[in-house]
């Protein structure tokens, strides 16, 4: 029983994915953002709880993966929908509403099958990109649909590029802490319902910073490679 517990968590996540597009769809955009949110965290808790249990499985990877694809995928592609997309020509606003979901799916195909470095992601992951897209589209009111749309497309193209990002499984939870899990849900649930239009913008800029930094780090390297292949050409050049 106590090795279904992972399992058990990224059930949960995949409700609250589920939850997700009900709320959007019935209205209630900023607290759908909340259910990605709260996902996120405990997508970010099941894979450390199956490491403090050693209850790592094929199954238990699968099973993430397809939660994954539901909470940080379907779902904040359809809140950008209901939210902001809905006035622009279906053949755009469609378009760009499956591309999302689609590179995601990519995405973690990927990450099921390829080797990653330690420490770091290939491709911006998708609960980052899935809780961007799910809060930027509460900016409705100050934003034109034009950023929207790009900002989807954006971010489903990071999710498929090779850019790295920071990874942060290392950090584990202590198996006698275990415990601290189910009373941490509980406070983001009761925290990210009554403060949900507060929040879920908080969570955004942090969230924003992740993603540009990954690029950052990408251009400076490739910077850094020409500098140096520059340098390389003109050592052989002073020898020839």
């Amino acid at each position: 029983m106590i090795k279904s517990i992972p399992s058990l968590l990224t059930l949960g996540n995949l409700c609250l994915g589920v939850i997700s597009i009900l709320l959007v769809f019935n209205g209630y955009s900023g607290l759908a953002a909340i259910m990605v949110i709260i996902g996120m965290l405990i997508d970010g808790i099941d894979g450390r709880v199956a490491r403090a249990l050693n209850a790592q499985s094929a199954f238990g990877k699968e099973l993430d993966s397809l939660a994954d694809i539901i909470s940080f995928g379907v779902a904040p592609a359809f809140i950008m929908y209901v939210v902001a997309l809905q006035d622009v020509s279906p053949a755009i606003s469609w378009v760009v509403t499956a591309l999302f979901p689609i590179c995601g799916a990519l995405r973690l195909a990927r990450f099921n099958v390829k080797d990653c470095s330690p420490g770091s992601f290939t491709g911006l992951p998708i609960p980052a990109a899935g809780c961007i897209l799910a809060t930027v589209a509460l900016f409705k009111e100050d934003v034109a649909p034009i950023v929207f749309i790009c900002t989807s497309v954006v971010l489903a193209l990071l999710m498929v590029s090779n850019i790295r990002y920071p990874s942060f499984k290392s950090i584990g939870i202590p198996k006698n802490t275990l415990w601290i899990v189910p009373i941490i849900i509980v406070i983001a649930l009761v925290v990210g319902i009554l403060f949900e239009e507060y929040l879920s913008q908080v969570f955004f800029i942090p969230l924003m910073l992740y993603a540009l930094y990954g690029l950052k780090k990408t251009i400076d390297r490739r910077i850094k490679r020409k500098k140096r292949k520059a340098q390389e050409d003109e050592k052989s050049e002073k020898h020839a």
